[in-house]
């Protein structure tokens, strides 16, 4: 026993060193072609294109035998391969997941960064953490722009006192009872440069106090001062239509207690850049109601313990605790569905959050990212390109990311390569050959090869 726990520690030393040292100081020029390229505009895919990257960025777009390789280039032949951009998620929280523990003791920076590698390894480029951060570590990262996904931050979100995010997370807000006090925040907040501000608009189904109207009005009225932008976690409709009177700029989930109505409609339509977040990941035991395929997918092994995983597929099996919460889940889930299919008919702006790592979105980051993509296209209606660009090009302008979220000349290059293309199934985003965030491939193998021999982990499935 001792030797193989001996074995297991060097290995993940060498791991540790690897990770390090696997990827250059700066990334090598190189033309790509030959692949179908999913430009993150909406548009018809460009088929047999190319690309070329040079220090970090996409220098010229078109389609193979139309550009040179520049000289001392690199050439990837990608005949085969669909490209997309890489993904934005709009939505998670950072720091307090880690393997199976859920609490606040784990936002550490070296968790922090673990995670933010997480969310590269499955293609995302950059994640917003919405209001639950608990140290200036976040801005550090932010500033310091890690080999992983970018950090972006709200910091500290606003509730009532004791009524902000749930769990172990919930004395990350502010508890604010009057208006001077808010704006005190918000301002606190604009001085630390947040990327956005969170409100908690919840009651959670009657057992805390909701932030009131008139603390809310004050913080966005604040926050609009210092031009930064107001998210807000809701559930119910009439919050949505006062938060909307308000100038509110976003929501953190889709209205689930009621289906919307005309009324809302029109408000809509007089604030176009308005937009909402589905978290169907969140919600993916009352919406897939029994055990999904992707479950199975190699891709899980590569990233989860045996018990994550084992974890994860109990929850689509396991009867409910308490079988009243979860009829009125489904009832929510199936709310969440409908309003976001007669939204996105409307043509609102819907941006991809999943609320990973939270009290619903459990460790799976990154996979969620992707399953929320799935669930957009398969129970929500969306088309794939519709859902390929709610997690691209429209989350990184919700986060004013304008040089990710599409491929085009002039933006920072980071893409995904896959193996499949999601246009004819949008669960071909999950077969991943290779990450490139900032021109640099992501070292997806040496990430493997640690997660699978960390202290205390049991051998990967096979």
């Amino acid at each position: 026993m001792y030797r193989a726990d001996r074995r297991r520690s060097l290995l993940f030393v060498l791991c540790l060193l690897l990770v390090g040292t696997v990827a250059p100081a700066r990334s090598q020029t190189a033309l790509f072609e030959g692949g179908r390229l999913i430009n993150g505009e909406g548009g018809a895919p460009i088929e047999n294109a190319a690309f070329v990257v040079e220090g970090g960025r996409f220098t010229a777009v078109g389609r193979s035998g139309e550009l040179a390789l520049p000289a001392g280039a690199a050439r990837f032949d990608l005949t085969g391969k669909t490209v997309i951009p890489a993904l934005i998620d709009a939505h998670v929280h950072m720091g307090y997941r880690k393997g199976l523990s859920f609490g606040p003791d784990n936002y550490t920076r070296e968790n922090l960064l673990d995670t933010l590698n997480r969310f590269a390894y499955y293609g995302v480029a950059a994640i917003l953490e919405t209001g639950t951060a608990r140290s200036d570590l976040a801005y550090q990262l932010r500033a310091e722009m890690p080999s992983g996904a970018l950090f972006r931050t709200a910091g500290r979100g606003f509730g009532m006192p004791g009524a902000g995010p749930g769990g172990p997370m919930r004395d990350s807000a502010y508890g604010v009872t009057s208006e001077a006090e808010a704006r005190m925040d918000v301002q606190e907040l604009a001085a630390k440069k947040v990327d956005m501000i969170k409100i908690w608009v919840d009651d959670r189904n009657g057992t805390v106090e909701k932030l009131r109207p008139d603390l809310y009005r004050a913080i966005i009225d604040e926050a609009h001062k210092h031009n930064i932008h107001v998210l807000a976690h809701i559930v119910d409709l009439a919050d949505v239509k006062d938060l909307l009177r308000a100038g509110v700029d976003g929501f953190a989930h889709m209205i689930r207690d009621k289906d919307i109505d005309d009324e809302l409609l029109g408000l809509l339509k007089a604030r176009p850049n308005v937009f909402f977040q589905q978290t169907l990941w969140g919600e993916r035991r009352a919406i897939y109601g029994s055990k999904p395929a992707w479950l199975d997918e190699p891709l899980l092994r590569e990233t989860f313990s045996p018990r994550e995983i084992e974890l994860l597929g109990e929850e689509f099996s396991a009867s409910p605790a308490n079988p009243e919460a979860a009829q009125r889940a489904r009832a929510m889930g199936q709310v969440n569905l409908r309003n976001t299919a007669r939204l996105n008919a409307a043509g609102v702006t819907l941006a991809l959050g999943t609320d990973s790592g939270g009290v619903t979105g459990g460790q799976y980051f990154g996979l969620g990212t992707h399953i929320e993509m799935e669930l957009q296209v398969t129970r929500a209606g969306l088309t794939p390109m519709q859902a390929l660009v709610t997690g691209t090009r429209t989350s990184a302008r919700i986060l004013g990311l304008d040089q990710l979220g599409t491929v085009a000349a002039g933006k920072s290059a980071d893409f995904l390569v896959l193996n499949g293309n999601p246009l004819d199934n949008i669960a071909n985003t999950r077969k991943i050959s290779k990450v490139y965030l900032r021109g640099q491939e992501f070292p997806r193998a040496a990430m493997t090869a640690k997660w699978q021999a960390e202290p205390g982990r049991t051998p990967a499935l096979r």
